[in-house]
């Protein structure tokens, strides 16, 4: 439309398929020259697509109230799920009700599917879809489909006089395929397909139909140009701008062609000619480890940003991409990330679900201190003091805290300095934990403590809590929250924790401020709507991608396939699309590691069809262009090692201090003569540089523990004395057990283990005692002494536990 009237331009109705995409094409337009935009909207939202007089009007319940309905509800089936899981399998359960909307399977689909042959669990799970279905239509949920057939409808009645383009959508969904059938039979609509395969033969487009070839990266075009009635044959390319290497095209379509059909391989690989001409720019990392496949890819991104090309790293692995962004970081390049991180790891994020976890599991010492020592937490003047503050806490825990200390252990160590006393009073009331009837208490409890910590002692507000980016949409989802809960939601019914999770998780959040224009990490679907000069398709490896395919509570494979409802297999099609339309660029490197802790890893599915068909065409160079492909891997990963080699520092020689003879301990328990024969270093740092090790905020009931606490049981009895007759004794044993270890164990389950220990050996002990004792005239408990040698002015100390005086006249 160059010549076309300004204001055609903006009748002009533009649908993608998602919000990147949708993103990408007003950059595009915004970018000149100047005129009227066309009208922008997405597929999903089926309301902007026509007039609001159109559509039904029914607002939809929040899904977050939709979950906690149907976790309420899941509590009612037993055997299904529990407090702790309820949330996330509402979660999953929303999600096959949004895809049998999509898909148009009602209910009465799932009542007749027949489940004699499967397991009770599956005919349980049936059972409770179908009872869930019941509040599903009753919420007047599920109206998706139907909103996009009145849509159709008015389009048939009323068929728009301008233009109506559906870009970027494959079809996979089954409201979206109606929707774009609809539109291309519209006088000016028109449908463009990315990542659509002209080298793709007729007999290959037939047999994915026939075969129902789902995982085949063109299957959901088969099928949705099947259902236009249309010859793949007869599509037409929508620009006339050639592809950055046609050869190379030809070359992974004929290596993606179903299995079936893979001795098609030797029968038309002679057509595609000599494969290196299509495979020059195409280099293959096979990398030792993770770290080393992380290293080679910044190597090449930070070799673009000097050179000035744009370059992005596509992969589904989020672990490969943060290991690459902390190697670019090392040359201050910061990748345009378009995937974020979640809501749920941002600072305002942590805050409350460290928060939400003390509220739940009650306080312990370390996540005490973790929570005090957060970022946000009194992040105004006051800042300064509270550090130091927390520091003064964090010993005295570690020196004499119990490690789950309660309200009135802070308040006993507040009051032994009084400048503490508006800090601790200030701690006090953060942790003060009243008992929450439901969750709408709780999300109360939670949002003003949090602005009480971010605010500090003495100050009001909340501090800089909610002030940037994250923390905005951190209040926003509280509101949401707020709004949404229900005095019937017990917090038996929800876990708190998991909610918050679960739904800060969802909301990617993008907190990069300064980025480097041409560098660029993004997920498969981002790559349908960008492109670059040189992309990195990594984690090419089978579980990465394509990914494992979430396992379904509700519906098996084949109850999934009898009620028409979408098949694991769609999934890895859909992937294999996203990596056929990426591996398509100018420059492309294909990445992966051969090890993954330390286990074996299995190549994609796809790049092992890539090198399996090289290797088999030798004719056409094949080997050679898969070997030329390998070295300029090598090349990069000899780069990679040197570059860590530059990096690494020797490590320090092993100390070998000599202090002055006028320094050194004139005095050594016994038990430290064997630790100065073994580790001379650790009398040096204990008893010269006065070094001692931190305990544990939160120590263990080890080995350790239990052999101290149950010697001090032995010792009070013994102290005490055994009365004469058996039940006086285990009585005696029994309570002073049970005393010490309140006392001295703060693990419940440790307490009981170690009791009844003491009880298995109390009968044994009281017999051992009594024979012992018929011999001894005096018994002394905890006795120190001490061995001067005059020679060498040196001091040996020693305390014995128990020393027995015999009639013999014998120190045993």
């Amino acid at each position: 439309m160059p010549e076309a009237d300004p204001t055609a331009w903006a009748r002009v109705m533009l649908v993608a398929n998602s919000g990147r995409m949708l993103a990408r094409l007003r950059d595009e337009f915004e970018a000149g020259p100047p005129r009227l935009l066309p009208q922008m909207g997405l597929m999903t939202d089926i309301d902007g697509l026509v007039p609001d007089t159109l559509i039904s009007p029914n607002e939809p319940l929040h899904p977050l109230r939709i979950k906690l309905d149907l976790a309420r509800l899941l509590l009612t089936a037993p055997g299904l799920s529990n407090g702790a899981t309820a949330f996330d399998m509402a979660g999953s359960l929303a999600t096959l009700f949004a895809e049998m909307d999509e898909e148009g399977v009602g209910a009465d689909v799932l009542a007749s599917l027949d489940v004699e042959k499967h397991s009770a669990h599956w005919a349980r799970a049936l059972d409770f879809v179908q009872i869930a279905a019941s509040y599903v239509a009753a919420q007047g949920l599920g109206q998706q489909r139907a909103r996009a057939f009145e849509v159709i409808a008015h389009w048939a009645a009323v068929p728009p006089k301008d233009p109506l383009l559906a870009i970027g959508s494959t079809g996979s969904r089954g409201t979206t395929a109606e929707l774009l059938k609809a539109i291309s039979e519209l006088p000016q609509g028109a449908v463009i397909l990315p990542g659509f395969d002209p080298n793709t033969p007729q007999n290959v487009w037939d047999g994915l139909l026939r075969r129902a070839e789902e995982d085949h990266p063109q299957y959901r075009y088969a099928v949705l140009l099947d259902a236009l009635g249309l010859d793949p044959q007869t599509l037409s390319p929508w620009s006339a701008t050639a592809a950055p290497n046609a050869q190379r095209n030809r070359v992974i379509s004929l290596a993606l062609r179903p299995a079936p059909v893979t001795d098609q391989w030797l029968k038309d690989g002679p057509s595609l000619g000599p494969l290196a001409d299509g495979l020059t720019d195409v280099t293959l990392i096979e990398a030792r480890d993770g770290r080393q496949e992380a290293n080679a890819i910044a190597l090449r991104l930070r070799q673009a940003a000097e050179a000035g090309e744009t370059a992005a790293l596509i992969s589904p692995d989020r672990t490969l991409t943060r290991r690459v962004s902390a190697a670019l970081d090392r040359w201050h390049i910061v990748p345009d990330d378009a995937a974020g991180i979640p809501l749920s790891l941002t600072a305002p994020g942590r805050l409350l679900r460290q928060l939400a976890a003390l509220g739940q599991h009650g306080i312990a010492s370390d996540t005490l201190i973790a929570l005090l020592k957060h970022p946000l937490v009194s992040s105004g003047d006051g800042r300064g003091p509270h550090l130091l503050f927390t520091r003064a806490l964090e010993l005295h825990l570690r020196r004499r805290g119990p490690p789950f200390p309660k309200l009135s252990d802070i308040e006993t160590w507040t009051e032994q300095d009084d400048t503490r006393g508006a800090w601790g009073a200030w701690l006090g009331r953060a942790i003060d934990m009243p008992a929450w009837a439901n969750l709408p208490e709780f999300l109360t409890w939670l949002r003003e403590t949090a602005e009480l910590l971010a605010a500090g002692p003495g100050t009001a507000g909340s501090g800089v809590l909610w002030d940037e980016a994250p923390g905005r949409a951190a209040k926003a989802l509280m509101d949401e929250l707020a709004d949404v809960a229900s005095d019937d939601d017990g917090l038996g019914t929800v876990d708190p924790l998991t909610l918050l999770s679960t739904a800060m998780g969802a909301i990617p959040m993008n907190i990069q401020n300064v980025t480097h224009p041409g560098i660029m990490i993004w997920g498969t679907l981002d790559a349908r709507a960008q492109g670059a000069s040189l992309v990195i398709l990594g984690g090419l490896n089978e579980g990465s991608w394509p990914q494992q395919t979430a396992p379904d509570p509700w519906l098996n494979r084949d109850m999934r396939r009898a009620a028409g409802l979408r098949s694991p297999e769609r999934q890895v099609g859909l992937s294999a699309h996203d990596f056929q339309q990426a591996v398509g660029a100018g420059e492309v490197w294909l990445t992966r590691a051969t090890k993954s802790d330390d286990a074996e890893t299995v190549p994609s599915r796809w790049l092992n069809r890539i090198t399996t068909m090289l290797q088999g065409l030798p004719d056409q160079d094949g080997p050679a262009a898969l070997a030329a492909m390998r070295a300029r891997g090598e090349a990069w990963l000899s780069d990679a090692a040197r570059l860590d080699l530059a990096t690494r520092v020797d490590p320090a020689p092993r100390p070998a201090p000599i202090p002055p003879v006028s320094v050194r301990p004139k005095k050594l328990s016994v038990t430290e003569i064997k630790t100065l024969i073994r580790d001379p270093y650790a009398i040096y740092a204990r008893h010269i540089l006065r070094l001692r090790e931190l305990d544990p905020l939160v120590g263990e009931p080890d080995a350790l523990l239990r052999g101290t606490v149950l010697h001090k049981v032995m010792e009070d009895v013994v102290r005490v004395g055994l009365p004469d007759d058996l039940d006086d004794g285990l009585a005696l044993i029994r309570e002073t057990a049970a005393r010490v270890l309140e006392r001295d164990v703060s693990w419940r389950a440790a307490r009981a283990m170690w009791h009844a220990r003491v009880m298995r050996a109390a009968p044994w002990f009281i017999s051992t005692e009594r024979t012992r004792a018929a011999g001894v005239t005096q018994t002394a408990l905890e006795t120190k002494g001490a061995l001067t040698l005059p020679s060498c002015d040196f001091t040996l100390t020693g305390e014995a536990d128990r020393i027995d005086l015999t009639s013999e006249g014998r120190a045993r």
